[in-house]
């Protein structure tokens, strides 16, 4: 407005939609959870702030925030409140920070140690999992915690970090596996390659089973388009060439009905672990 591009009348009109104080979004835009983060650095930027927590996730790429979570942002001085806005006062060491998508935002080692030690166990490995995806070890996050004694919440990673697997590439597989190991179900293997005789890969799946032949395949979004669902269907007739059975599950199916899942799960997981070593006993078993 003190520029002249806009109107005070045209900017609280149909074509913008407020976020927070003084910061307007184009009313046709998507206003997801990372365009709420930026909008929330507007605030605090120049004051020295800091996205934090699920915010700083989100713009690093690491996309585990429930669909309810509030926009965090660290200052330096004096908080404010705002509807769907977690500020916290906190001064954040310079190794401590990054940049990621125009903003200043904690480092993945550091949001996840924010957010580990505050968050249920499921939602706390869900978060380190994708935050330490190619970025740091969950281990380290214990050379953390013995520089820093007595931070809140620092004592139950030793099971957040025992839990997470950084192999993991999406939040969805990181909760499908931990639901299979709480129900009682060994440990699957975690983005499993599978070979052919000859050592070429045929498919890498999200977790598998070795011992059952077993491949367990999350299927979002994307998956619904027909061209990847013909690669797909194409890749699970290479995989049982070889005697592997693959079971597709979506988010529905993780959420609305996941016992009924672990169930099924369970039942074929048992039945395929009973043949294939009857196969292997035999000698007539195939595959990688």
């Amino acid at each position: 407005m003190a520029s002249g591009l806009v109107s005070y009348r045209r900017l609280h009109g149909p074509r913008y939609r407020r976020i927070f104080p003084d910061v307007y979004i184009p009313a046709e835009l998507e206003l997801d959870f990372a365009t709420r983060s930026r909008a929330a650095y507007l605030l605090v930027g120049e004051r020295g702030g800091a996205l934090a927590g699920y915010s700083a996730a989100a713009l690093l790429g690491a996309h585990c925030a429930p669909w309810n979570a509030p926009v965090e942002v660290f200052v330096p001085g004096p908080r404010h409140s705002h509807p769907g806005l977690r500020m916290t006062r906190a001064r954040v060491d310079d190794a401590d920070l990054v940049e990621a998508g125009g903003c200043r935002v904690t480092s993945p080692e550091r949001t996840a140690w924010d957010l580990a030690r505050r968050l249920s166990t499921v939602a706390a490995v869900v978060a380190v999992d994708a935050l330490a995806h190619k970025c740091f070890d969950p281990a380290d996050l214990l050379v953390r915690r013995a520089k820093q004694r007595g931070a809140r919440g620092c004592r139950r990673l030793d099971e957040v970090v025992a839990l997470a697997d950084p192999r993991a590439e999406s939040p969805m597989e990181t909760r499908l596996r931990l639901a299979l190991i709480d129900a009682g179900l060994p440990p699957p293997e975690v983005q499993y390659e599978i070979l052919d005789r000859d050592w070429y890969l045929i498919a890498r799946v999200d977790l598998a089973y070795v011992d059952a032949k077993l491949a367990l395949e999350y299927d979002g979004a994307v998956h619904l388009d027909p061209r990847q669902h013909a690669r797909d269907l194409r890749r699970d007739n290479d995989l049982a060439r070889y005697g592997w059975h693959t079971m597709r599950l979506d988010k529905h199916q993780l959420t609305a009905n996941l016992a009924r899942t672990i169930g099924n799960i369970r039942a074929v997981f048992r039945r395929r672990r009973v043949a294939h070593r009857a196969e292997v006993a035999s000698g007539d078993a195939t595959g990688g």
